[in-house]
């Protein structure tokens, strides 16, 4: 036992966030006869492509002459939210002993990406033979299903009465330390209070800790069900009250025995407390009257649940996904070769290629995959007056723009009809994305969030107003990613990024939560795409999570998605 008053810490509070395990369930329906007397002994076997190849990584049992089989065993995978995790699922027939989908045993297969089967839950998508034409109507069905022990949170307040007192010219000093019983029946500790107890000043509020008190009420507290009881409720919780004493060698009051699932029981109705007896099994031995050493109340048992990331994309939360378009005049005449707007028929140029890259992941995640795409910074048709703000595809009412590949076509249209100009004024378009934000925000639940993509090349010329509408939106569920394009002076950006402190509008106020992440994309122009958006959209779950959970938004409720049953094959 280590002295209370040394500063032990228990596991902080932490966020579950972009990385999670997620189960696959996979049904198939209306295979392919191989022949006309026998039906098929499916297997699927899953790839993800990774490092540039596909590789195998798991694979359902055999199901013996089914052709609509229903597969008992899941298939798991590791989820990251910024990374693409492309998926491939073979479907053979394994009546020969085979073990992988060869031409004579081919069913079947699909593509689609993880971000998109999370995203709804549930997708049934068509089987393709390997020249690219369906399987006559073989379909296959995945439903995603996120793995976690538990996210839950506890919340505990004790207090003691009438404790032995253990000093002799004066009461006191008890604290109280939790321990759970590990499988080799080992105990760890898991809590420690303070030492004394909290005092009450004026008006009830409370003051300084307070020792020489037989009867403390210590702070409340929080830990994670898994520090209290690694989630299993029954597991045993040992809980031993000592008086303190400067020295290390604290004088043993007494001890109790409990579990959290009677913790939870004892404290289910408003008001109901648990009391134990603090016993000294050497006074309990040795006294003919004892009966205890005091008692400990339990006034609060809590549980609060802690939601992931996946628990709102799951329960329908889409990523609204917007992008912003630098056309100053400092990223030179796109018809020049130099030019950051150059279209090359080469290759495609940096605003492509980040536009690709970041809005090729998010897309997933939005169900109808219309996408609002402005730019800034230039003079427009027909009056050539400069705007901030205005549609790429030029319709001002409707400035959406069909998947990732229908941003990209309005920006190699809208580029030989603009004139590019200038200031580098950034505050217009996060007010404006801000604004369905804030009516998203308005009705209290998790259904849409707001990604805003900012492709710029040099320094912000409204830097107060930028600073001040980043500063609002930190209140909406919203987020800004910005990449740097071209060479120039990004420290700007590095200060909207909040790394080196909150970010602070002119008036001083500070940011509600650092929604800004900055990226040169000069540090990435030989580095695979995916490494950009793995590096943009990092930070994305935590800010999602981080959002609704100041709001008290929980998820909304994940979507049914049962499989069909289908008779059990045949042994």
């Amino acid at each position: 036992m280590s002295d209370p008053e040394m500063g032990w810490v228990p596991e902080p509070p932490a966020m579950t966030l972009g990385a999670s395990r997620v189960e696959l369930r996979v049904s198939c329906h209306g295979l392919l006869d191989r022949d006309t007397l026998t039906k098929p002994h499916p297997c699927v076997l899953l790839k993800l492509y990774s490092d540039e190849q596909w590789v195998e990584v798991e694979r359902t049992e055999v199901l013996r002459s089914c052709s609509s089989p229903v597969f008992s065993r899941v298939l798991a995978l590791e989820y990251f939210f910024e990374e693409k995790q492309p998926l491939q699922f073979h479907v053979f027939d394994a009546e020969d002993g085979a073990t992988s989908p060869r031409n004579d045993t081919f069913l079947g297969s699909t593509e689609c990406t993880l971000g998109q089967i999370v995203s709804q839950t549930k997708v049934t998508k068509p089987l393709l033979l390997k020249n690219g034409k369906t399987a006559g109507k073989s379909t296959i069905t995945i439903v995603a299903e996120e793995v976690s022990g538990t996210n839950d949170y506890v919340q505990l307040t004790f207090r003691a009465h009438k404790l032995d007192n253990k000093d002799l010219f004066s009461k006191s000093d008890p604290f109280m330390e939790i321990y759970k019983t590990n499988g080799d029946q080992s105990d760890q500790l898991v809590w420690r209070t303070e030492v004394g107890a909290w005092g009450y000043g004026e008006g009830g509020r409370k003051s300084q800790v307070v020792k020489n008190n037989l009867n403390p009420s210590w702070e409340p507290f929080r830990l994670s069900l898994h520090s209290l009881c690694s989630c299993d409720v029954h597991r045993p919780l040992k809980f031993l009250v000592y008086d303190y004493d400067s020295s290390g060698k604290h004088d043993f009051i007494g001890e109790f025995t409990s579990t959290f699932q009677e913790m939870q029981e004892g404290t289910a109705d408003p008001g109901q407390e648990m009391q134990w007896d603090c016993i000294n099994p050497k006074y309990r031995d040795k006294k003919k009257n004892y009966k205890s050493s005091g008692t400990v109340v339990l006034a609060r048992c809590t549980v609060e649940k802690v939601h992931t990331f996946l628990d709102y994309i799951m329960g329908g939360c889409q990523i609204s996904f917007t992008v912003a378009i630098d056309f100053t005049a400092s990223n030179g005449d796109p018809r020049s070769s130099q030019s950051l707007h150059c279209l090359s028929p080469r290759q495609p140029n940096h605003y492509l290629q980040a536009l690709r890259a970041v809005g090729g992941i998010c897309q997933d995640y939005d169900s109808d995959k219309l996408f609002p795409a402005f730019g800034f910074g230039a003079r427009i048709p027909p009056n050539f007056e400069v705007s901030h703000d205005f549609a790429i595809n030029f319709d001002p009412e409707n400035p959406e723009c069909e998947e990732i590949s229908g941003v990209i076509a309005s920006y190699r249209r809208c580029l030989p009809q603009i004139q590019l100009y200038g200031p580098t004024n950034v505050a217009p378009i996060i007010n404006r994305v801000a604004g369905p934000a804030q009516r998203e925000q308005s009705t209290g639940q998790a259904t849409k969030y707001s990604v805003l993509l900012v492709l710029t090349d040099g320094v912000v010329s409204d830097m107060a107003e930028t600073r001040a509408a980043i500063v609002r939106a930190s209140r909406l569920p919203m987020s800004i990613i910005i990449v740097g394009v071209g060479n120039a002076d990004f420290s700007d950006m590095r200060l909207l990024d909040g790394d080196d402190g909150p970010l602070r509008c002119p008036r001083g106020v500070p940011a509600a939560r650092d929604i800004v992440q900055f990226v040169p994309f000069r540090d990435f122009k030989d580095a695979a795409p995916s490494a950009l958006a793995k590096c943009v959209l990092a930070e994305v779950p935590r800010q999602v999570v981080e959002y609704y959970a100041s709001q008290g938004i929980s998820p909304g409720a994940p979507r049914p998605c049962t499989p069909a049953t289908t008779p059990s094959p045949s042994p």
